[in-house]
């Protein structure tokens, strides 16, 4: 509609329109809501002409932004042009429209009032430029701000309802999960989920964030990406510590919801173990008091957080007391510690003890035939393991680079007459798709290693033959690497009195390439 032209005698008043919508539904619409809100806005001006009133031709339209803050672009725009003196007047369909907050609408006022700029509401009648206009609006905004807390409360309410039921309610997708098409629930993407899987192992194994980011990264792999309704893309974010904190602490993962401190089972179906994810929070909470001191090593604990409780599956802390000048070392039992030492049947081991017995049983390997058997059968699952989980990862990534090479395949013949954003997703689906090949290559030296990587017994028991005379030799720090680079867990019972160590399956390849001199164990 062309804004009519002013009497020549009357006063200019330039009026902005400005218009909103809580929701993105129905804006892609050739006539929409906040059309026709700003139709009903443009009648009333021309109704105004002999007042002087003018429209202004710029448009001021938030669609899907809350009335409940001041977070909106066209909000903020029209704000910054009525502080540089291009607006008089501020039109609106409903005093709803502008603010819902009857704090944050005071604030617009009083910016309205000290630039003098008046307010109009079309369809309730009133204009702030005399007293009775703003006490009106004032008793307007009231009931619209209690109409809006109602809103909100019996959305509340119904959330809640949906979490105790296990539902899920919405919001951003996240890695391992697709949204049903059907709406109102999750279902597990299997190339994904493996990915979140890997993710939570690789943070039980370094117990710390940092290198697990360092380890995604080099991976190539990035968080949830998904695209929304107006065909936005989303996500495929590198990993940085906090992304990855949210993930490892999202209990989604372990097939329940989590709502206002209560879990309850959800609807979905799990992709992380109970056990792991526990373990993992574990962690986090030990490193989250001490600052992360599980990576240090002031106290000569040579299975510094390799330790496992045996009765409850738990991890075992290190930690020890005085008595004079003397200091007694212990492994602990997490759970015992937490929940009381009636809870656990192992509770704690002396820490010369246990470390004492997990250094001779690597010496026994290499003079027990028996033992060495049973150790090497044991790495031999692990490499085997290990094989299907790169086999697993590769075929994910394999599905993965042909979406994208098809998408891009897509884009390609659209690219000479494409726009910035096109360019700009062509651009990122061809460093995604570099980062794949590259892990690809990754994976098949690691699967290469892997089935050419057989120890043979005669080599693991003359490697570790050299075991025994070296380790004296070394002090407690060089020692703990040593343990670490060989063993992935140390498992006591305390009810049984039962000690089992796994092996690194890497360290015992390394460790059985050859003589291992002083000087190459301490460099590892």
């Amino acid at each position: 509609m062309e804004a009519p032209v002013a009497p020549a005698s009357s006063k200019v008043t330039h009026c902005a329109i400005y218009t909103r919508k809580s929701t993105d539904e129905g804006l892609e619409q050739d006539f929409n809501s906040l059309d026709a809100q700003r139709e009903s806005a443009e009648a009333y001006i021309l109704s105004q002409r002999g007042q002087g009133m003018i429209a202004m031709p710029d448009r001021y339209d938030d669609g899907g932004f809350s009335g409940g803050n001041l977070e909106r672009p066209a909000l903020k725009r029209l704000l910054g042009d009525i502080e540089a003196g291009k607006v008089q007047c501020v039109v609106v369909y409903k005093v709803d429209r502008l603010s819902r907050s009857l704090m944050d609408f005071a604030r617009i006022i009083e910016t309205f009032e000290k630039h003098n700029v008046s307010f109009v509401s079309v369809t309730q009648q009133f204009n702030t430029t005399n007293s009775l206009g703003r006490l009106t609006l004032n008793i307007l905004l009231s009931f619209a701000q209690f109409e809006r807390e109602i809103i909100a409360e019996r959305t509340r309410d119904k959330m809640s309802a949906a979490r105790r039921k296990g539902k899920w309610i919405g919001g951003h997708p996240m890695l391992g999960y697709d949204i049903d098409p059907r709406g109102g629930r999750l279902i597990v993407n299997p190339d994904e989920a493996q990915q979140v899987r890997a993710i939570f192992d690789l943070y039980l194994d370094y117990r710390a964030m940092l290198p697990v980011v360092q380890e995604i990264d080099r991976r190539g792999w990035r968080t949830k990406q998904w695209v929304t309704k107006r065909g936005d893309a989303r996500g495929g974010n590198r990993f940085t510590k906090g992304r990855l904190f949210k993930l490892l602490t999202n209990s989604i993962y372990t097939g329940k919801v989590l709502f206002q401190g209560q879990t309850y089972e959800g609807e979905h179906d799990g992709i992380v173990p109970l056990e792991t994810w526990e373990q993992t929070q574990q962690i986090l909470q030990r490193n989250g008091r001490n600052g992360g001191a599980d990576v240090r090593n002031n106290y000569g604990a040579i299975l510094k957080g390799l330790m496992q409780c045996g009765t409850c599956n738990a991890g075992m802390i290190h930690t020890y007391s005085s008595k004079g000048t003397r200091r007694y070392r212990y492994y602990v039992c997490v759970r015992a510690q937490q929940n009381g030492w009636a809870n656990c049947g192992t509770k704690s081991i002396s820490a010369p003890a246990i470390e004492s017995a997990v250094v001779q049983q690597l010496r026994a390997i290499g003079s027990d035939s028996r033992i060495a058997a049973r150790a090497l059968q044991k790495v031999e699952q692990q490499r085997l393991a290990g094989i299907c989980e790169l086999n697993s990862e590769r075929q994910a990534a394999l599905n993965e680079l042909g979406l994208l090479t098809a998408e891009l395949n897509r884009l390609a013949p659209l690219s000479a007459d494409a726009g910035q954003a096109v360019l700009d997703r062509m651009a990122d689906l061809q460093e995604r798709i570099g980062r794949i090949q590259h892990r690809l290559a990754e994976i098949r030296q690691e699967l290469n290693g892997l089935e050419e990587g057989r120890v043979d017994e005669q080599d693991f028991r003359a490697a570790l033959a050299q075991f025994g005379p070296v380790w004296e030799y070394l002090n407690t720090r060089e020692q703990a690497r040593i343990i670490r680079a060989l063993v992935e867990r140390v498992t006591y019972d305390g009810q049984t009195r039962k000690v089992t160590v796994a092996f690194r399956t890497a360290g015992i390849r390394e460790m059985c390439r050859g003589p291992v001199p002083q000087t190459t164990i301490e460099s590892l």
